[in-house]
């Protein structure tokens, strides 16, 4: 049975690759959207390979606490090889279940990028979080907007309907449906306020990422769009050659965005 641990754990290496064109930028602007400070502890939720547990151990220094937990072991070693390689050795990695997880003390700040959809129950993770978080404490996240990978994902779940009929009609997966519920100002800082969070900022991060055909499927990959594939090698390549037809030349990824930072009270 595919699990998002080991789906990402799978897809670990075609993640990675996106790195540099978006994790990595979205990862720095949620720790600059943190305001962290020297010396505050952190949790890094949902971490994936690191894109902004590295600059959070960066700011807070090496002294401070930081902690990186994510359910995919593939990930986990990305990042943590990444941090050794800067020097971060400071950095704690565990592999488990963020929403259930728990620290023996609590932290300045907990971020959590593009992984808040991914808890088995939303709501309930977000309070979990919470509860990690001292009294005063700072939640940074970043989520997709609305319109977010757009033609993208329709154009990959035409192709992969054509190859698999039988998911036409199927239940939208937990993850697509979370997503869609934090997935504009309005709705995430409501959402945010319902879980017990203050002084709530939302704003938007516009991108978009030109793609080539490489990159595309890379980001098919190393994703949760893993899950729409055929299991069968040959099934895939006809998924691939289908989508890049329709992905046309030179097509662009909307990768647009939000960030928002709310206070614990």
């Amino acid at each position: 049975m595919t699990t998002v641990d080991n789906l990402f754990d799978d897809g670990a290496e075609h993640f990675e690759r996106f790195a540099p064109a978006l994790w990595n930028t979205m990862g720095n602007a949620v720790v600059a959207a943190a305001d962290l400070q020297i010396g505050q502890s952190v949790l890094d939720a949902c971490c994936g390979s690191g894109a902004s547990t590295i600059p959070a151990a960066q700011v807070v220094g090496p002294d401070a606490r930081v902690d990186a937990v994510d359910l995919s072991a593939g990930l986990l070693a990305l990042a943590a090889a990444k941090a050794s390689a800067l020097g971060l050795d400071a950095v704690n990695f565990t592999k488990a279940d963020v929403s259930v997880w728990a620290a023996e003390q609590t932290y300045d700040a907990v971020l959590c990028c593009y992984g808040l959809f991914f808890l088995p129950d939303m709501a309930a993770g977000a309070r979990h979080l919470a509860s990690q978080l001292r009294s005063g404490g700072k939640l940074a996240i970043s989520t997709w907007q609305d319109g977010a990978h757009e033609p993208f994902v329709s154009l990959l779940r035409e192709a992969c309907f054509e190859e698999q009929p039988g998911l036409r009609g199927a239940p939208v997966p937990p993850p697509l449906r979370q997503m869609a519920e934090i997935s504009s100002v309005e709705k995430l800082h409501s959402f945010l306020e319902t879980v017990g969070f203050g002084s709530i900022e939302v704003h938007t991060a516009p991108l978009q990422i030109p793609l080539d055909a490489d990159l595309a499927w890379t980001l098919v990959l190393g994703t949760g769009y893993r899950f729409l594939l055929p299991p069968d090698t040959a099934g895939r390549e006809r998924v691939r050659s289908r989508f890049m037809e329709k992905l046309g030349d030179e097509p662009t990824l909307n990768a647009d965005s939000l960030i928002a930072v709310a206070i614990r009270e």
